[in-house]
């Protein structure tokens, strides 16, 4: 006897199976939660997996979401404890992680999530051998390393999410300075994700203008105009959502939804991101000597990951700060136990 859904429509079981653009997401807290639903209300992909070792939580998530369906795009839903869920993904999200503890330092920090991502990388390689990976979790410079070196994928597959929000921020605050929409700002925050970013005050342009021909002190300590405090802003900024709400959530998960986009959609946007700078064209013009390190630079994304890097030209005292970083990052590195 014939089913509902036989007798509603014809099923052709012949017909090839559809291409999928699956991303999936590792980690259901309040980053990998906003991560999934930006991506999901931008319907940047057709299926979408999450995975957590919290199963309940979990579970709860998959079911608060699928009840949202009517009112997206067609979009397949899963989740399991169980990594194989992810298989075949062309984008994994990697927000998974824990957290610092009081006084903690950050190398150990970076080597108990080391011990985690031990465990799931070679895992999550293994189920979508051809996926790119973007790795959230902090300290992500470090951990986009890690997730690399344990993943024996091309480094132009293993990105971070590194800069692109503090870019974001900065061009908000410069926006909302001189009073223009932030999408006709265009500036960058480059380095390590944090505390000791480097704000591009040389390149930072309006309509066309860059604001240092107008103001040759921009950024710096004798500005009259004090637009250092922008950068203070943007660094402030994250520390002072998580006093008032507990954590940073929704605009990270933008700015990931929006990388994915790009990725799936090859449009060969330009983002800051968290790479290894080896072939950096201006590593060399900086006087960055060491290797392998990964932090944040202007990326073209295209569908197999990172296109190419772009080629800054940056003041001195600019290209000093990145040096720093990256002596900083090459000890931090250098220590972790695989």
């Amino acid at each position: 006897m014939a089913s509902t859904k036989e007798k509603l429509m014809s099923i052709h079981s012949a017909l090839p199976r559809q291409p999928t653009n699956k991303i999936s997401v590792v980690g259901v807290g309040q980053v990998g939660m906003a991560c999934a639903f930006s991506i999901l209300v931008q319907g940047v992909c057709n299926e979408l997996a999450l995975t957590d070792v919290v199963e309940d939580k979990l579970k709860g998530e998959l079911l608060d979401l699928r009840h949202g369906l009517p009112f997206l795009r067609n979009v397949k839903l899963d989740a399991d404890k169980d990594l194989k869920v992810t298989a075949n993904s062309k984008i994994i999200v990697i927000s998974a992680g824990v957290r610092q503890r009081p006084g903690e330092s950050r190398l150990s920090l970076v080597q108990r999530n080391t011990e985690i991502y031990k465990q799931m990388i070679p895992k999550l390689v293994e189920y979508s051998p051809n996926a790119i990976f973007l790795v959230v979790s902090n300290p992500v410079d470090v951990l986009t390393y890690v997730t690399w070196k344990l993943s024996g994928l091309p480094e132009h597959r293993i990105i971070g999410s590194g800069t692109n929000l503090d870019s974001a921020r900065f061009r908000y605050f410069i926006s909302e300075k001189l009073e223009i929409s932030a999408t006709s700002v265009h500036g960058w925050i480059v380095g390590e994700h944090g505390d000791s970013s480097v704000p591009v005050w040389s390149g930072l342009n309006v309509g066309g203008v860059n604001l240092v021909n107008l103001n040759p002190k921009i950024g710096k300590e004798d500005d009259p105009e004090n637009w250092k405090q922008v950068h203070t802003q943007v660094v402030q900024s994250a520390y002072e959502i998580i006093n008032l709400k507990g954590y940073t959530s929704w605009a990270i998960g933008l700015s990931v939804a929006s990388i994915c986009h790009s990725l799936l959609r090859n449009e060969h946007r330009i983002y800051a991101l968290s790479t290894c700078i080896d072939d950096w064209p201006s590593k060399d013009v900086t006087g960055i000597k060491e290797k392998e390190v990964f932090f944040s630079v202007p990326c073209v994304l295209g569908v197999n990951g990172i296109v190419s890097k772009v080629a800054q030209t940056l003041s001195e005292e600019e290209s000093q700060k990145l040096r720093d970083s990256a002596a900083t990052l090459s000890k931090i590195q250098s220590e972790i136990q695989f």
